[in-house]
């Protein structure tokens, strides 16, 4: 969610309205709207001062939910693969740099067409 959304759920979870925030966090009832409608978004330490009085830390505002989501895409290969697997390859990726890794798929690829080549098969 961007920051505007943030700020505006943690209000509505304090049960506080537009008017109580921008009064007790010193800043315009037209520009908490203005955040809130993610028309602009807040300067740190505005954000700080809505932090502070909705008792949220300001790294909360800031989260946004669609960074910590997986891609459709990837969620489809996990499927594919298998969470175990793709938990194994995970991890093993995270020793090597993007380099290593390329070359690493690539050998695999030339494995599987040797092997494809000795049994008959093509890919």
């Amino acid at each position: 969610m961007p920051a505007g959304e943030n700020i505006q759920k943690y209000r509505n979870l304090k049960e506080m309205t537009k008017e109580e925030l921008a009064m007790r966090a010193r800043i315009g009832l037209h520009t908490l709207e203005v955040y809130e409608s993610n028309k602009r978004s807040p300067e740190l330490d505005t954000l700080l001062k809505i932090s502070t009085v909705l008792d949220v830390p300001a790294s909360e505002l800031m989260e946004n939910e669609e960074e910590h989501r997986i891609d459709e895409e990837l969620h489809r290969l996990i499927q594919q693969v298998g969470i175990k697997r793709s938990k194994l390859l995970l991890k093993k990726a995270q020793d090597f740099s993007e380099d290593e890794v390329l070359k690493a798929m690539n050998l695999l690829y030339d494995l599987k067409v040797e092997k494809n080549k000795k049994i008959g098969l093509k890919i």
